[in-house]
């Protein structure tokens, strides 16, 4: 039976109970890298750690804790272990994930799965007794270390759920990343907005985090055309009957306005459309990246894979062609995500939603292994115009989940059912979690989320000292190997 991990000893399965298999120990290969942490509502901080890390190698195997040794060493957790397993098994750079790795970083697990390097960011990470949870595998030199992401933490992301804080929002991604909005002066402006643009090439990349993948959009129109809704003529339908008096307010404030084109500009170019793929899409907020964003995102490429086999897909004879014609194979589907502006979430949903910005909310979708195409500033009610002059065409398919977050007048996906390409998504296991989920049961937990915090404070003083301490024992291991040679 697999014992209970815990920060106070190095427990190890015994044979036959490890979590995933193999259960037997494979042959060390040193291109399979390991890296492990909670991944609690896994944001772009922790897939830039595994794009780093699958850089490194060619295998990325994800450790994931149990909520009970998060429990015991750091707080409680926001998502399930199941929800954030999901969440890491849907990173383009992890090749599979390895449920209830021990807090404190173990040679027998990473060895037992056949890895040699521990990849982690360039921050200390101590169990509940104050000890670095790396201490063993730095011990025995296989240990790497990674930049951390700037800017972006879970502890960062529950404060702006607690303050309730709006300074994060984005008015413009494409003002931002030309550095002409922003903090600071015109010179800082620039290099944040190129630093910016530069990461999302990082995450646009494939599965080796080395050569292009994901092709990325900037689409502009005016603000009224991206949160409202849009006809082709200039007034508004009339409303529809029984509309509550909220709903009638809404509207009355935010009317129809007539359809634009927009100009779609290309940020990133990837890999782009091959050869036989149906284009599909799907748009929301994206907000918290979550499980129940996946696994939509898992069940419309499904749904796609499914099609492909009644017409003939993947038999062997057509497999082989496209190898042959294209240089290797690939999927049925090209899935274009677009992502909401941060203003129009925050138009429908108020408070301070999005808990995310448009920036951050881009970099979880693009490293989403489903996904092979992003447009920034998507509108919320889809017209015909946009549909019909979209870079690779009108696509076959727009896709939808059966519930929608709020109620309103007007459908808007009606252009997409208009061009019969409309298709509904039934509801699926994760169906409720999603940012609104998030922050109630933060919420919920309030004193206990905010005791977490209290107390990562007080961690962070200590993890600076041990992270000085470590620095100084390396200062003067150099200079005694500089004495020793007299360098």
């Amino acid at each position: 039976m697999l014992r209970r991990q815990s920060a106070k000893g190095e427990w190890i399965p015994s044979e036959g109970q490890w979590p995933v298999d193999p259960q037997q120990d494979v042959e060390v290969d040193k291109g399979r890298i390991w890296v492990d942490g909670c991944f609690d509502f896994t944001h772009h901080g922790h897939a830039g750690a595994m794009l780093q890390a699958r850089q490194l190698g060619t295998e990325l195997l994800v450790g994931v804790h149990s909520d009970e040794a998060i429990l015991e060493n750091k707080g409680p957790t926001v998502m399930r272990l199941d929800e954030r397993i999901t969440a890491v098994e849907a990173c383009r750079w992890a090749t599979r994930a390895i449920p209830k790795a021990p807090y404190v970083t173990s040679l027998p697990w990473i060895t037992h799965y056949g890895c040699w390097d521990v990849v982690h960011g360039d921050d200390i990470t101590s169990d509940s007794s104050g000890q670095d949870c790396y201490r063993y595998v730095k011990a025995a030199g296989r240990f790497k270390v990674v930049k951390r992401t700037p800017g972006i933490s879970t502890t960062d992301l529950v404060g702006r759920m607690l303050l309730c804080t709006k300074t994060h929002f984005i008015q413009s991604l494409e003002k931002r990343l030309a550095g002409e909005e922003g903090p600071g002066g015109e010179d800082e402006r620039k290099e944040t907005g190129a630093a910016m643009l530069q990461r999302i090439k990082d995450y646009a990349t494939d599965a080796t985090g080395l050569a292009p993948g994901c092709d990325v959009w900037y689409w502009h129109a005016s603000r009224p055309a991206k949160y409202r809704r849009t006809t082709q003529s200039s007034s508004a339908d009339p409303q529809r009957p029984g509309a509550s008096r909220a709903d009638s307010n809404v509207n009355s404030h935010h009317h129809a306005v007539k359809e634009e084109k927009g100009k779609f500009r290309q940020l990133v170019q990837g890999k782009g459309v091959r050869p036989g793929q149906r284009i599909v899409y799907v748009d929301g907020g994206w907000d918290l990246f979550s499980s129940g964003h996946i696994e939509f995102l898992r069940i419309v490429t499904q749904t796609e894979e499914d099609l492909a086999k009644e017409r003939g897909w993947y038999t062997d004879e057509a497999r082989q062609q496209r190898i042959d014609q294209h240089g290797g194979d690939y999927g049925p589907s090209f899935l274009v995500a677009g992502i909401h502006d941060d203003e129009v979430i925050n138009t429908w949903k108020g408070i301070n939603y999005p808990i995310m910005n448009i920036f951050e909310r881009g970099l979880c979708v693009l490293q989403c292994k489903y996904i092979d195409a992003v447009v920034f500033g998507s509108p919320f009610s889809l017209s015909k115009a946009f549909l019909t002059t979209m870079p690779y065409g009108t696509p076959v398919a727009v896709y939808h989940g059966i519930t929608s977050f709020m109620p309103l007048s007007y459908d808007t996906y009606a252009p997409a059912k208009q061009l019969n390409i409309y298709r509904e998504i039934a509801n699926h296991n994760f169906q409720n979690v999603n940012a609104g989920e998030i922050v109630h049961r933060i919420m919920k937990s309030r004193a206990a989320y905010e005791e977490r915090q209290r107390l990562k404070g007080e961690k962070g003083i200590t993890e600076e000292a041990e992270k000085r301490r470590q620095e100084l024992e390396r200062e003067q291991r150099r200079r005694e190997v500089e004495s020793q040679f007299g360098i």
